[in-house]
């Protein structure tokens, strides 16, 4: 009896194979941008560019592969609070670095 509740509760975050594969060919397919990226010159806009090609790799994982996507508000808020702080302290270090 107990084993059919828990197969409901396991099935509720279940995506689909084909939807996990379009994912994984989405990362793929940044990982490809990430390499062609570092083999232009873009000045100053290196950085920034493999960050954000960085951030939307990470944010994949994290939403569908992690499954941030459906948990609840309290794990998304402390979730997006964590990458607040981190964006925050990352732009303190550029900051630092820019001013020496």
């Amino acid at each position: 009896m107990e084993d059919s509740n828990v197969d409901e509760h396991e099935s509720e975050h279940v995506l689909s194979y084909w939807f996990l594969a379009q994912v994984l060919a989405g990362l793929v397919l940044l990982t490809a941008v990430t390499v062609a990226v570092s083999y232009v010159d873009w000045g100053f806009l290196n950085v920034p560019i493999s960050l954000f090609v960085a951030s939307s790799k990470a944010t994949l994982v994290l939403l569908f592969f992690m499954h941030i996507k459906y948990e609840g508000m309290v794990i998304k808020v402390s979730f997006i609070s964590t990458m607040l702080f981190l964006a925050i302290m990352i732009s303190f270090m550029f900051w630092d670095v820019a001013f020496r």
